[in-house]
Order: C-alpha cells, then structure tokens, then sequence
C-alpha cells in the first residue's frame, strides 16, 4: 500500500525546517561539507580521472608536465642565458620551484570557473557549494604528491649517486606541512574570488590561462630572489607566492630567501584572501542558479 504524500495528507510532523540567520561574514559550512563528505569524496575521484580519461599515458602526464618544463628551463636559462640558481644544481632549482607554483596554478584553473562549469549541477540538488573547490584542492593534492615523489627520485640521485653537496634538506622541512596549507588556501581563496567574478564578467575566463601565465613569470620559479637588488626585493615579495616558492626551495634544498617580513604579509595576504574569497563567493551562490 503506497504511503500518503505528507503534504497531501496534512501531516507535516516528519519535515524539519531549519532557519538560519542571513549573514554578510564569511560561511565555510564546516559542518554541512562534513555532512556530504560522500559527494566530496564521489567529486574528487571525478576531478582526478576525468583529467586523462582515454588519454594514452594517463597519470604520467602528471610527472611528464613539470620534467619537461624544468628541462626547457634548464637549457634555455641555466646553460644559455647563464641566469643563476642559487648555487643549487638547476635541474633540482627549477622542479623544486615549480612544485608550490604547479598546485597553486591548478587549484587556481579548476576552481576560477566553478558557477559556470557546475551550473547544471548547482540548478538540480542542494548541496554545500564550497564541496566543489574543496574537491579541486585534494585532487590536485594528489598530483601535487606525484610530482613531489619525482623531486624526491631526482633529488636522491644528485645527493646520493652523484655525490653533489652543498644543498639538502634540514629542520625546515618541518614546515613542509605548513607550506603546502598555506599554498592551497592561498589558491582556495584567489580562486573563490575569481569564480565568484567570471559568474558575472564571463570575459575573464578568456583571460585566466594568460593572467596565470604572468603571475608565474612575476615569481621567482626562474630567476631566485637573491638574484634582485635587495631595495627592490620587496617589490618582488608583493606577489603572496614569492614566499611560498622561495620557502619551498628553502625547505627542501636549504637554499632560499625567506625574510620573515615577507613571510608575514604572504600569510596574511592568504588569509584576506581566503576571507574576502569566501565573502564574494557566499553572495554569488545565493543567485547564481538564476543567471548560469
């Protein structure tokens, strides 16, 4: 026998309402995320193999990407151009300051169109918007520990088999953990206010690849801090990733500028934007179903 539907029945005691008081502060739904760690779970997978589906190598693209690019880098501007690293072997200088960079430009790809690209998704089912980005940044982790483990494969060769000195891991590694929260905060909140922004101004999808482009070669992942006049360094510390990129090399080669002046305006620079992300992001969401 087929159950009434309550509303059709009149009976009302099975449904739960709940009020909450509408706020402009930033709203991180801790507790209803926790509530749909399945989807959070079902959204990560879907992040990591929709990558490279049906492509041929797969997850090795994950290590090919940042080889390449360290190798270009090390012909064109270590051999070439004669441009310094540091005293650190370039190949280990460039793959080590592309780690922090590689996170923070994925997170920042996957999470800068997030209303657009899961319009359909956010129209048809409630559920915490902030999952979405959240799956971002522990898909990318994963990448992110791939690419780790090839630094560690080359960094034990220079150190072991060829018997390089003069760079290596020390205390700071401690702070490996810190380092890498702050890189994906750092992106979680650049990438709330660019998602939140493209919603509105669809123009800025077309120029996210390029801004990204730039905002690379404006950090250090090429020419080390130390290479700048120091009364310009500051200039080059504006940009929050100096210090994630520089703080990287620091933890895991031994070598890098980290001035802790610098490192205070990084984190605090990730926190207003981690805030102010979240702000923006909680406005747009309320609407967003109407527009997309």
């Amino acid at each position: 026998m087929a159950m009434p539907h309550p509303f059709k029945s009149g009976d009302y005691s099975n449904i739960e309402i709940v009020l909450r008081a509408d706020t402009n502060g930033p709203n991180l739904e801790l507790e209803e995320i926790w509530r749909y760690r399945d989807l959070l779970l079902i959204l990560i997978w879907r992040d990591f193999s929709a990558k490279y589906k049906q492509t041929i190598l797969g997850p090795i693209w994950f290590l090919l990407q940042p080889i390449m690019m360290t190798l270009i880098f090390t012909v064109i501007f270590a051999h070439v151009a004669k441009v310094s690293t540091d005293g650190l072997p370039p190949l280990l200088f460039y793959l080590c300051g592309q780690l922090g960079w590689n996170y923070f430009a994925a997170n920042m790809n996957s999470n800068s169109t997030i209303f657009i690209t899961n319009g359909n998704l956010f129209s048809k089912v409630y559920f915490p918007r902030l999952v979405v980005p959240l799956s971002a940044l522990i898909s990318n982790l994963f990448t992110f520990l791939i690419q780790a483990s090839a630094f560690l494969i080359f960094y034990l060769y220079y150190k072991y088999f060829l018997r390089i000195s003069g760079f290596g891991m020390n205390w700071h590694a401690l702070f490996l953990p810190l380092l890498i929260l702050q890189t994906a905060t750092l992106s979680l909140g650049c990438g709330l206010l660019f998602s939140a922004l493209t919603a509105k101004y669809r123009d800025l999808m077309h120029v996210m690849g390029m801004l990204i482009q730039v905002w690379m070669y404006g950090t250090p992942i090429i020419l080390p801090l130390s290479e700048f006049p120091p009364k310009w360094q500051w200039i080059i510390a504006l940009n929050p990733m100096t210090m994630v990129v520089e703080s990287f090399r620091l933890t895991l080669l031994g070598s890098g500028t980290v001035l802790p002046q610098y490192v205070f305006y990084s984190v605090l620079f990730t926190l207003l934007a981690l805030t102010g992300g979240a702000i923006l992001f909680g406005k747009v969401e309320k609407t967003i179903v109407d527009t997309v």
